[in-house]
């Protein structure tokens, strides 16, 4: 590629907490520059969002049909490569498929629809344009993430057994969807968010973490949602017992009314040989654990020989000792994204370590999670097979 890539934004105006975010990881690397952008449901919101962005005033669109039809329309040395959509829950299907009718391939947040019927949906979509979707489940782009999911697939432990995945946050610890918390009110909406809050917000993250790194897949489950806050309409914490497809057991625990945590996602894999755990909280640290060996410690960036996989050194970012962070895992799902991208725009072949950022089929089995968590947990049976 002789140019950057040219992405659009549906949602993510002023005062919006995820819009800034992908736009600092998209803009990480050089790689992707902001085009357009139909920032905002509020026509006097988008057009503001804009200037703040300093788009020209004839990309700056007050709907998504707008943008997506206009751009369509101008010449390919001119429009949007992609689309970046960052809206609540209920407003991700619609213009990811327009978007996809249209040419355009997609990012979009998690989860990545309203419904299970939708991801569906979206994902014949995908299948029949032949276009790039990529879901931000940003945990799965740390490097020591990285270096975990190449030790267990690479069968550093053995067989796995035991998965234990924990994420406890405490934002929600109030009824603050009624305090003029706008993260929280579409959150807990059902009309917004959907059929779960805690498990549709974090859960799916501990959800994905667990495949991403085992490789192995879900089989059934059995769940205990909680709603703890009076008054709130959605489970604002969980408990789910998991079995997968090679037996092994595990444990899956996310919780917004865990007073006093901030965003403590900590997964633990334990197979024949050891165990590997990593902390949200000390990213660049993954501890092995071994049956009849020392402990080891390892760190992203350190100048090991031979010890991290080409996916973890191919996503770090800075020498060892200077820490990386949630932007920048958010990064390396966009840069991955964008180099593969560009090769396939040039006609080139992407490795193996560019194609590596989450799918349309995580996104499925992210929806297919909630359904049968929610399923599950409404059920007098112990255990209701996971079903997508």
């Amino acid at each position: 590629m002789n140019r950057k890539l040219r992405m659009g934004m549906v949602g993510g105006g002023k005062d919006a907490f995820i819009g800034a975010v992908h736009r600092i990881a998209a803009n990480m690397d050089g790689l992707i520059e902001l085009s357009c952008g139909a920032l905002s449901v509020n026509p006097d919101v988008a057009i503001a969002s804009g200037k703040m962005l300093f788009l020209p005033e004839d990309r700056i669109y007050t709907n998504y049909e707008d943008m997506i039809r206009a751009e369509s329309k101008l010449p390919a040395d001119k429009r949007m490569d992609f689309v970046t959509i960052v809206t609540p829950n209920f407003a991700h299907f619609a213009p990811a498929m327009m978007a996809l009718d249209h040419g355009f391939h997609v990012v979009i947040e998690k989860p990545m629809t309203f419904t299970l019927d939708e991801a569906k949906q979206l994902s014949k979509k995908v299948e029949e344009t032949g276009l790039q979707l990529c879901l931000t489940h940003t945990y799965s782009g740390y490097p020591m993430v990285k270096q975990a999911r190449a030790m267990v697939q690479g069968g550093a432990l053995g067989k796995v057994r035991k998965v234990i995945v924990e994420y406890p946050q405490g934002w929600l610890s109030r009824l603050s969807e009624r305090e003029g918390n706008a993260q929280a009110a579409w959150r807990t909406d059902p009309k917004k968010s959907g059929k779960s809050g805690c498990m549709g917000d974090i859960g799916t993250h501990a959800a994905h973490l667990t495949e991403y790194i085992t490789g192995l897949k879900i089989t059934h489950l059995c769940a205990d949602l909680n709603t703890m806050v009076e008054g709130r309409h959605l489970d604002d914490d969980g408990n789910v017992l998991l079995k997968f497809d090679n037996g092994a057991a595990g444990v899956l625990v996310a919780s917004q009314i865990a007073a006093g945590e901030e965003n403590a996602l900590k997964i633990r894999i334990y197979g024949e040989l050891g165990g590997v755990e990593w902390a949200q909280h000390e990213p660049n640290t993954l501890i092995a654990k071994w049956l009849d060996q020392p402990t080891q410690i390892l760190r992203a960036g350190a100048n090991y020989t031979g010890v991290l996989s080409s996916f973890a050194t191919h996503n770090c970012r800075t020498p060892g000792g200077h820490p990386e962070g949630y932007l920048e895992a958010f990064g390396n799902i966009y840069r991955n994204f964008a180099l593969t991208l560009s090769a396939h725009i040039d006609g080139g072949q992407p490795t193996k370590e560019m194609l590596d950022f989450p799918r349309v089929e995580e996104g499925v089995r992210g929806m297919a999670f909630i359904d049968n968590v929610v399923k599950s947990s409404a059920s007098k049976e112990k255990w209701t097979l996971f079903e997508v």
